[in-house]
């Protein structure tokens, strides 16, 4: 009889850790794909969701953007350019 008690105590534990889990593997599911821009990425940009400000400085900036591909996934893309505070001057 104990043995009985202790599997399905057993069962019952692992039941309710596969539940607390499947939420979390479902939010990562739907979380944005962060990327680091280089010259081999490969961009299926569908729709721009957000981009970050470029500041007004004469040197090269971290920017980003986020967007949603062709299959309907966000992500994040981490880019550099050059800030809009030169002058030809």
């Amino acid at each position: 009889m104990k043995v009985l008690v202790v599997l399905a105590l057993s069962s019952l534990c692992a039941t309710a850790a596969l539940a607390d889990e499947a939420p979390t593997e479902l939010a990562d599911r739907n979380a944005p794909i962060v990327e680091d821009y280089t010259y081999s990425t490969h961009l299926d940009v569908a729709k721009v969701l957000s981009m970050s400000d470029i500041p007004q400085v004469c040197e090269v900036v971290p920017v980003k953007m986020e967007y949603e591909d062709s299959q309907g996934q966000r992500h994040i893309l981490n880019y550099h350019v050059m800030g809009n505070g030169c002058s030809n001057g």
